[in-house]
């Protein structure tokens, strides 16, 4: 795969072949199911194996529309003959409110709109009828008020394309629904929720462009609504992306990877040229050679969990072996012919950026150094339903493209905890950081929050953009003494010894204590500024970094006292010489 160069429709086609083949023998004996690992979920095996069957057609159903065809073409029919048939061993099954299943209808609703020669007309009447009834329980049941809505939305509109029974008022009221989630200037919040991540681009867009594709001169007003804010969007989403490709990581469900430019292609797909076609092009192309850079794939070429590496330390308790396939949406483009302007466009490199930008609504300062790659401080994030390591994913001060974030092993060993860019205060032997704050205010310059990490210690913080570095101000109320720890960024390593430490207490009037660690893959600095603390660095657990398997991480340590304290950081992360 890094062989390939992610420059033309075919180098597209090729990729997608190679992830196909090897996921060909881990089809059940009817087809229906595709079990690539063994790890669980929260849902059961069944569904496990429709996720697999569904995943692999975000892929397919782009190429089938383009005109190409996959050594895993004539398992799909039969599988959705026997998924869908009650009579059948490997029935897909019968559903309750909310189920996991309903996720994986969306692809089918898609290839009922754009390839039904491939996924309805080989069907007899019966199995059409059979097909049409399993999708139509996505109506009869309650399903998370979030983007989810759109999954229903794309099966009602997919029967209604193939002159199915589909549900009418369903369809309205969903639609209407996803106007209630929306902010402003092209963002949404993914429910009424203070999560606004990565689900904006490859959830609500995503879906909003096919629909804004194919619902054109049917709702043409409300498709030309999806497409104005498509283009506010991608004018704050490019500051997600760094120059080489990588996307920032921040939030949940990051083991969908390269789905992390799924919404620039869905743009591609509805013929929006929110940016010019080149830097599209570009941004997607990138986008596909950094994770292919990556060991993201196992001994067999199929996607592995994880982010950076194989890792589950990171994921969810909905990610299957089977769920990195999600990834496939970004072979949207392929439903295009070699003549749409996205292939026909010679690829241009990102425009000029804002150093320091601001994003409202997902409450960030977006940083971007000389060298491309990005920082963004945030604050006041926060999934209400609390998702695996949800501290880490939404509410650390600041997130790297190139340093990462970590996710913990246990908040009983300060290695394990490795609370990189957090606050984490001690108390009987546990380490206790951010999880939501109670105040927020997002402003260009500063960020401020109020929170309480737990009983009887409050802090309020402000994070303030400084040159290639940031400042945190905290003043900490507290109603006994304890112990604190605040961490930078984590330095990433490949041998123990290849890192030097510079450690001072009492440097000048203006630095009070510092850790300085320079290796070949950069610098990490923590800088005490205001307050009393002492420096030092620790071999954080192995994989707890969801870009680096092996990190050392500088901190400070601090003294809290009963009554306010005030501190102030400096924090800077510096990639080596090796990734600029």
């Amino acid at each position: 795969m890094k062989n390939i160069k992610f420059e033309t429709r075919q180098d597209y086609i090729q990729a997608l072949g190679e992830m196909c083949a090897p996921v060909d023998k881990y089809y059940s004996k009817g087809k229906a199911f595709i079990q690539t690992g063994y790890t669980g979920t929260h849902y059961g095996n069944k569904t496990i194996g429709l996720e697999g069957f569904s995943r692999v057609l975000w892929g397919l159903v782009p190429l089938w529309a383009g005109g190409g065809s996959s050594c895993l073409d004539s398992n799909v029919i039969e599988g959705i003959r026997n998924g869908s048939n009650r009579e059948h061993e490997e029935y897909w099954g019968d559903y309750q409110d909310g189920e996991q299943a309903y996720v994986e209808m969306a692809v089918f609703g898609l290839g009922l709109l754009i390839t039904p020669n491939k996924i309805w007309e080989p069907l007899s009447e019966q199995e059409k009828c059979n097909f049409n009834q399993w999708l139509s329980q996505i109506n009869s049941h309650r399903i998370s008020d979030n983007n989810w809505l759109f999954f229903r939305v794309l099966v009602n509109c997919g029967l209604k394309n193939v002159n199915a029974v589909y549900n009418k008022e369903q369809l309205e009221t969903d639609l209407e629904r996803v106007d209630d989630f929306y902010l402003g200037d092209g963002w949404y919040s993914d429910g009424l929720t203070n999560q606004v991540d990565y689900y904006i681009g490859f959830a609500f867009h995503f879906y909003a462009m096919i629909y804004a594709k194919v619902m054109k001169k049917e709702d043409p007003i409300r498709a030309e609504k999806y497409v104005e804010r498509a283009k506010l969007f991608a004018r704050d989403f490019i500051y997600w992306f760094g120059e080489r490709g990588e996307g920032l990581p921040f939030g949940r469900s990051l083991t969908y990877r390269f789905a992390q430019c799924s919404s620039w292609c869905a743009l591609a797909f509805a013929d929006v040229e929110a940016l010019p076609w080149g830097i599209i092009k570009g941004i997607v192309n990138r986008h596909f050679r950094y994770w292919f850079h990556n060991p993201i794939l196992d001994v067999e070429n199929k996607l592995a969990l994880g982010y950076g590496y194989p890792n589950l330390t990171v994921g969810e308790g909905y990610n299957s072996p089977n769920s990195p396939y999600w990834a496939f949406k970004s072979f949207l483009v392929l439903a295009l012919d070699e003549s749409h302007p996205f292939w026909q466009a010679k690829e241009e490199p990102l425009p000029t950026l804002e150093a320091t930008r601001f994003l409202k609504h997902p409450r960030m300062i977006i940083q971007r150094g000389t060298d491309g790659y990005l920082t963004a401080l945030t604050s006041g994030q926060y999934a209400e339903w609390e998702p695996v390591h949800c501290a880490e994913k939404y509410e650390k001060f600041a997130y790297s493209s190139y340093f990462g974030f970590q996710t913990p092993r246990s908040y009983y060993n300060l290695a394990q905890a490795a609370p990189d860019n957090m606050l984490a205060f001690l108390r009987d032997g546990y380490y206790h950081v951010r999880r939501r704050c109670d105040e927020i205010c997002a402003e260009k310059d500063k960020i401020y929050s109020k929170w309480r990490p737990m009983t009887g210690v409050t802090v309020e913080t402000e994070i303030i953009p400084c040159g290639v570095g940031h400042i945190r101000r905290h003043t900490i109320h507290a109603t006994s003494a304890c112990k604190a720890v605040e961490g930078g960024f984590a330095l990433p390593i490949d041998e123990i010894g290849e890192f030097e430490s510079r450690i001072g207490d009492n440097l000048s009037s203006e630095v009070k204590a510092s850790v300085l660690l320079t290796g070949q893959k950069g610098s990490s600095k923590v800088e005490l500024i205001q307050g009393e603390g002492k420096g030092n660095y620790i071999l954080c657990e192995a994989n707890v970094n969801l870009l680096h398997p092996r990190t050392v991480l500088p901190y400070l340590e601090y003294e809290i006292s009963e009554g306010i304290t005030n501190i102030e950081v400096y924090i800077e992360g510096i990639p080596g010489d090796e990734c600029k």
